[in-house]
């Protein structure tokens, strides 16, 4: 129940960063977007919850930015960083839940 709380987040944080992205985006806003993104990805990974879509979607924005694709580098970008911050609230939220599923 919980993932599906979270899987709607990203796609609610992912849906709110298209729609900033919607002007016309630049490589520094895309280098802007990518670190924040890989940040947000490398604490999911200490906390070892790293989601592998987070990983496709930081694929799909240098492939996008590679491209000169700068206004979807940027969207994935944030798709990655919305993915990688619920990856992380699950973690939070796992670390106290565990104690409901043990048998008493």
């Amino acid at each position: 129940m919980r993932t599906r709380a979270l899987i709607r987040l990203a796609v609610i944080l992912s849906v709110a960063g298209l729609t900033t992205a919607a002007l016309a985006a630049s490589a520094d806003d895309f280098k802007a977007a990518l670190a924040k993104a890989e940040a947000a990805n490398k604490q999911a990974g200490a906390l070892k919850n790293q989601w592998t879509t987070t990983k496709d979607a930081l694929k799909a924005a240098k492939k996008a930015a590679d491209g000169g694709k700068f206004d979807e580098a940027v969207a994935h970008a944030n798709q990655a960083e919305a993915l990688a911050k619920a990856s992380i609230a699950q973690a939070e939220a796992e670390k106290t839940a565990w104690t409901a599923a043990v048998v008493r």
